[in-house]
């Protein structure tokens, strides 16, 4: 049998032949980075091996580090390991990592979506033996819709707030949600959203790796004494029921995430409305991209694992899972 590409350890993921490590939670000398999520790119590592296009995101999370860019494709070598990234779909930069050795191929996926989505490259099958996939929404309930049509409903519900003279207030993650919302949503309307301090970096770095996006405004521009009756207002999680929200005197809230498929989330982040948005692969989305790739073992990490490996044994697929500490961005 031939020596597993992929193993875990105390640190995190690790390549035996190149000697590096996969989004590590824990410092070493060598990091393979897939994308700027904070659960995937720490501080602390000694290089930084990441995709040219990820390279702004992880700069503005980690502040200046030794930090080795590559192109989406492009091979090259840690130590007998041959390396290379490839798009994930799942934000900008994001990437999965391909290992060769000796013939052998493994793809440790990241984080990833099948959907398309205009403020990243589209997820590339790439062809592998051993595929080391995420299954943060690994169940069968887990189908998102159109994500244009979830556009579409923004915009309406912010409608509905302007004729009741209420703001809309719309919590969603500062990488990657914020930005393909604003992406999104400006195929259906041209007025500006408003953003809480805390979204505006990121959308900057977005802007200024050329993607298109909604006009923006920060919250904290606005003339004293607004109450945004009618706008809608982007803004973390962390806003909710914070200080910052008694600067709107009415407002309905709403939250997009694929998790507000579940109707309980929604009651347990108490908010208004939910919207189904999300920038990982749904249930049908993994079982096509296991198949696509035409691997033989399939090793699923962080999330719903269990329903995973046993759909896919009962398949004949060798399955089985790797406990790794990744929180998730969604």
């Amino acid at each position: 049998m031939s020596q597993d590409l992929i193993v875990q350890r105390p640190e995190g993921l690790y390549c035996p032949a190149g000697d590096f490590h996969i989004d590590p939670w824990r410092p070493v000398a060598r990091a393979v980075i897939t994308h700027g999520h904070g659960d995937h790119a720490r501080v602390g590592m000694g290089e930084y091996h990441v995709a040219r296009a990820g390279l702004p995101i992880l700069q503005w999370r980690l502040g200046e580090q030794d930090y080795r860019a590559y192109d989406y494709g492009e091979t090259f070598r840690l130590g007998d390991a041959r390396v290379s990234l490839h798009p994930a779909g799942h934000v900008l930069g994001s990437a999965q990592v391909r290992i060769e050795v000796d013939g052998e191929v493994w793809v440790a996926s990241g984080d990833y979506k099948r959907q398309p989505d205009p403020t990243c490259a589209p997820f590339e099958v790439v062809p592998c033996d051993t595929f080391v996939t995420e299954a943060t929404f690994g169940l069968p309930i887990y189908r998102w819709p159109d994500t244009a049509e979830v556009a579409r409903d923004i915009v309406a519900w912010r409608d509905e707030c302007a004729a009741e003279g209420v703001a809309a207030v719309l919590f969603c993650y500062a990488l990657g949600k914020a930005q393909r919302l604003l992406a999104e949503l400006r195929a259906f309307t041209e007025e500006p959203a408003w953003l809480h301090g805390a979204l505006v970096p990121g959308v900057e770095v977005y802007r200024n790796a050329g993607i298109a996006m909604l006009e923006t405004q920060p919250v904290v521009e606005a003339a004293r004494g607004s109450d945004f009756a009618g706008r809608l207002v982007l803004a973390p999680p962390s806003a909710a029921g914070s200080p910052w929200m008694r600067r709107f005197r009415r407002a309905q809230t709403g939250f997009a995430s694929g998790w507000m498929l579940i109707r309980g989330n929604r009651r347990r982040r108490n908010v208004d409305r939910g919207f189904v948005v999300s920038d990982h692969a749904d249930w049908p989305a993994l079982l096509r991209t296991v198949r696509e790739t035409g691997a033989r073992r399939v090793i699923a990490t962080h999330g719903n694992t269990e329903a995973l490996v046993r759909t896919l044994a009962d398949a004949g697929v060798d399955a089985g899972n790797f406990r790794t500490d990744y929180g998730g961005d969604d």
